[in-house]
């Protein structure tokens, strides 16, 4: 088990950061599926805890079944998928993923909003972390990225917001920018096989530190799309692409709308699905032998690249 706490700030509120993450985890979802592929919604209705009070629960399965090698797929088709059970008691989140042919194979992330520069100390009060856990600040403005991932019009150097006004973000934005908000994330990685287990578990927190900085570097980048939305809308917003995406899949039977489960009036303020960490389509880069993979070198030369030319096709 390998532990590490991810702080990643952003120039927004909670509240706004709130929208802009449910607006960005449908759209990606919905970018990255593919015919008879992508994220499936299982489960979307209310859920109480004891602790954190009313909340929701939301289950989706992140298919991946092309990904595999061929002879694969041939005796084991629609098979091998990311299960992401996610429970959102915003601003406290907890998301937990789990292979369908790796049982030994899991991922727990906390998540905590708060509305600072990520100068919050010991966030976590868990009983679950043995002694001291590593933490990371990630800039989602100047921290690499691999290179099939980068798009200039996301590069946040560059970016500025038309209807705010936030941005580029400059050098040691962080200590100075207003508004600012911090997710705070502890992420858990367990691969329980002997020989294999530091490796893999090492390489998997690459990988969850490259989709986290994906992820929050397009929720601002795309601030102008989702800036202004209410709560409601983006609810209809999230139900028509969760629509759209499982028609795609092929399992629209599967879906469950928020619209089709009656909430506490407590509950409304809610998001309509827990927030969540966007998954590529790639298949777990940890099944093949990890090697180093080619960094995002400086703007300028960046901007020679093809604005992910493949990302779509290839997927």
């Amino acid at each position: 088990m390998l532990v590490k706490e991810y702080r990643i700030c952003m120039p927004l509120t909670t509240e706004e950061y709130r929208v802009g993450q449910l607006y960005t985890i449908s759209k990606h979802s919905h970018q990255e599926s593919d015919k008879g592929e992508g994220v499936e919604v299982v489960k979307n209705e209310p859920h109480e805890d004891p602790v954190h009070g009313q909340g929701q629960f939301t289950e989706k399965r992140v298919h991946l079944s092309s990904k595999l090698p061929s002879w694969a797929r041939a005796v084991t088709p629609r098979i091998f998928y990311i299960t992401e059970k996610a429970w959102n008691y915003y601003p406290y989140t907890i998301t937990e993923y789990t292979c369908s042919f790796l049982p030994k194979f899991s991922i727990y992330i906390e998540t905590k909003y708060e509305d600072n520069c990520g100068d919050s100390t010991n966030i976590f009060h868990s009983e679950k972390i043995l002694g001291d856990h590593e933490v990371t600040f990630l800039d989602i403005a100047f921290d690499e990225i691999p290179e099939r991932y980068y798009r200039s019009p996301e590069d946040l150097r560059y970016f500025c917001s038309t209807k705010t006004g936030r941005g580029p973000l400059r050098e040691g934005w962080r200590e100075h920018t207003q508004p600012i908000m911090c997710s705070y994330k502890l992420v858990t990685v367990k691969f329980e096989v002997w020989g294999l287990q530091t490796r893999v578990e090492q390489f998997v927190h690459k990988v969850i530190r490259d989709i986290l900085l994906i992820g929050h570097r397009q929720a601002f980048a795309w601030v102008d799309e989702w800036c202004g939305m209410t709560m409601d809308e983006v609810r209809q917003y999230e139900k028509e692409t969760q629509e759209a995406t499982n028609e795609i899949v092929g399992t629209v039977g599967s879906t469950v709308s928020i619209s089709e489960v009656c909430l506490p009036s407590n509950a409304q303020s809610a998001s309509s699905s827990a927030p969540s960490t966007p998954l590529s389509g790639d298949a777990p880069d940890f099944l093949s032998i990890p090697k180093d993979r080619p960094r995002k070198k400086s703007a300028p030369e960046m901007l020679t690249l093809p604005v992910l030319q493949e990302r779509t096709n290839a997927e």
